[in-house]
């Protein structure tokens, strides 16, 4: 719905200071601006109307008594019945929107504030009376939230970029978090790439007063497995659910759309949403692109789909505009469709529904299968394994069929299995870079498998999921590229009601291999067409790997590669060796080679050539 920005401490030029730090995030909400300023803290908002889209809807929202100021980013699903609670309580309410209820649901409950919303949201509260400052991520991370302690100041908002305009503020690259990166293709914790700048974790509040910063954790997943409803008992409660959330999260005054691919999870939204307009894109090759399908799904239910064929150029040309927007860089390559997607949405309507979530609550990879698959090679003791997986790793070719089998396998899932994407082994990554790293990966993902030590397979698999691939890949570029182009991205899966449901599932609700979240299909099976409720997970298909086959964009990489900021980090001579091996078609390198340049082009807007401009400034 917006973005907003801010900071607490003494700053000479507030004003200016505050109004550059909002300008940066003009696309999350073009529609309006508003601020607070006191001497101790300053507040600054960008709106994007969507509820109460009248000017009483602007932002900072103040309470009765204007000691307490609010700027959110997001929506609240159940704040009608939020709201007639706290008019009974004897709270005076002078706007129809959805942000106002958190303010005075703050002054009713404090921070079990929190413990009572269902919707997507980031957001703070500053108390001028106590001099104190309370900030809130929603259950999932769909909102984005960063803060760092700089210089006697604390800065937060949307979008890390917004710091730069601060003079507090120091902009310093952080290689610790390379060598993660390099693996996950994300940064996999509560850091950033910009040193001092953190996320506020989902599920996590804090209160910030006299300097001092208290974060606290107030919700956590737990798949605990333990429904005893009969399977189509379970589908019954599938079904209800995710009819209920659906109508939640098309509550608006402007018109609500949905994206579409040809999978289950964006058809049975679009399905169960009844919009008018659908979007898709693809590619003109017909093994990359879903717009067929698509369309032929759209039109069996009556709805209109807008699509759109993005070319090999617009693409390539539009990567450091989109890490610009991202603020980090995430080297997944559906994230620039998904750009040009919402882009492509935005030219009918500001808000759409999206399938991002299913897959982490109902139990969607086809990855989650294999612990499930192999049962007779698992029993060979492990330490035999070990040697078998050392010695594909050593000794048969990198292209050999099996050899990934035999490495996977000769590890605990523990150490192999870090999320749905693994792009550089340790070792690999080792090699790579110029800075020794040692371990990174554990580090990250040890933490949270003791959090679910005794589960089974697959829920320590989802659970890892849930903090690490959903919220630093999936729902990072669904909010940055949906924001880039001023639209808002809803996504009903990532509810807390379809939560409570999803938490009670049995394992074998959830995966059947070679069968993924089979409750969900058979609710999904009962409205849709059995084809596309039982077509197997795709994820986006993007053809870089064709791509970096063709000489132009091959070179483009190759310059990429030769740059200062390439020879800063990484070892030239096995960085263009992957290149030349995939461009010369003796192994698919693609995503690693893919990793390395998007975090180049990245680091090429925001470090090596002083303060990034943004887009618009540009043309």
């Amino acid at each position: 719905m917006c973005g907003f920005t801010g900071f607490v401490g003494e700053t000479k030029e507030m004003m200016p200071v505050l109004k550059c730090m909002m300008d940066t995030i003009v696309h999350r909400g073009p529609d309006s601006e508003g601020y607070y300023m006191d001497e101790s803290a300053a507040l600054g908002f960008r709106r994007l109307s969507i509820i109460d889209i009248t000017e009483s809807g602007d932002q900072p929202i103040y309470n009765e008594d204007r000691t307490k100021i609010l700027t959110f980013n997001g929506e609240i699903y159940n704040y009608q019945e939020l709201r007639e609670e706290l008019l009974v309580a004897g709270h005076v309410f002078t706007t129809h929107t959805d942000s106002e209820t958190l303010l005075h649901g703050y002054e009713e409950w404090g921070t079990d504030l929190v413990n009572r919303l269902r919707g997507m949201y980031a957001f703070v509260i500053w108390d001028a009376k106590e001099k104190q400052l309370f900030g809130a991520r929603d259950l999932f991370g769909i909102k984005p939230f960063y803060y760092a302690q700089m210089n006697g100041t604390l800065l937060f908002g949307s979008e890390i970029k917004s710091f730069l305009e601060h003079p507090s503020f120091e902009k310093t690259f952080n290689e610790e978090a390379l060598a993660a990166y390099l693996s996950f293709q994300f940064v996999p914790t509560n850091e950033t790439f910009f040193k001092g700048v953190y996320c506020l974790q989902p599920g996590h509040y804090f209160v910030y007063k006299d300097g001092e910063l208290t974060i606290t954790r107030y919700y956590e997943p737990n798949f605990r497995g333990d429904s005893k409803l009969s399977f189509a008992e379970a589908v019954d409660e599938v079904e209800r659910v995710m009819k209920e959330s659906v109508a939640a999260h098309k509550i608006s005054d402007v018109e609500v759309g949905s994206y579409l691919s040809s999978g289950v999870d964006s058809s049975y939204m679009a399905y169960l949403g009844q919009v008018d307009h659908t979007f898709t894109v693809g590619f003109g090759e017909e093994q990359y692109s879903e717009i067929r399908d698509a369309k032929e799904f759209a039109k069996s239910i009556h709805m209109k789909n807008d699509s759109k064929i993005i070319e090999p150029e617009e693409y390539w040309d539009c990567l450091s505009d989109a890490m610009y927007y991202m603020d980090e860089p995430v080297a997944d390559p559906a994230a620039i469709a998904l750009y040009f997607l919402s882009q492509e949405a935005a030219k009918k309507v500001k808000v759409v529904l999206s399938g991002e979530g299913s897959d982490e609550l109902f139990g969607g990879y086809n990855i989650y299968c294999e612990p499930l698959e192999y049962t007779g090679f698992n029993k060979i003791p492990m330490r035999i394994r070990r040697t078998l997986g050392k010695i594909a790793e050593t000794c048969l070719p990198r292209t050999m069929k099996g050899r990934g089998f035999l490495i996977r396998h000769g590890k605990s899932l523990e150490e192999r299995y870090i999320g749905n994407a693994n792009i550089f082994s340790e070792k690999e990554a080792g090699k790579l870079l110029k800075k020794n790293c040692k371990g990174v990966c554990q580090k990250v993902t040890a933490p949270l498998y003791a959090r679910v030590k005794g589960r089974d397979a697959v829920t320590k698999m989802q659970y890892l999921d849930m903090h690490l691939w959903l919220v630093h890949d999936i729902l990072m570029k669904g909010d940055k590229m949906g924001m880039a182009n001023s639209l808002e991205v809803r996504v009903p899966f990532l509810d807390k009601h379809v939560m409570e449901v999803a938490e009670t599932l049995p394992l074998k609700y959830r995966i059947d291999a070679p069968k993924t979240k089979i409750a969900l299909r058979a609710a999904a099976d009962r409205v849709i067409c059995s084809k596309t409720a039982e077509k197997k997970k795709l994820g986006f298909p993007i053809p870089i790997r064709v791509w970096m086959r063709e000489e132009r964009y091959y070179m483009r990489v190759k310059k990429m590669f030769q740059s200062e900021s390439a020879k800063q980090f990484f070892n030239e001579k096995y960085l263009n060796q992957l290149l030349d091996e995939h461009y010369a078609e003796k192994c698919d390198n693609s995503r690693k080679i893919w990793t390395v340049y998007i975090f180049l082009v990245w680091y090429e807007r925001f470090f090596a050539n002083g303060k990034p401009v943004h887009p618009s400034l540009q043309r």
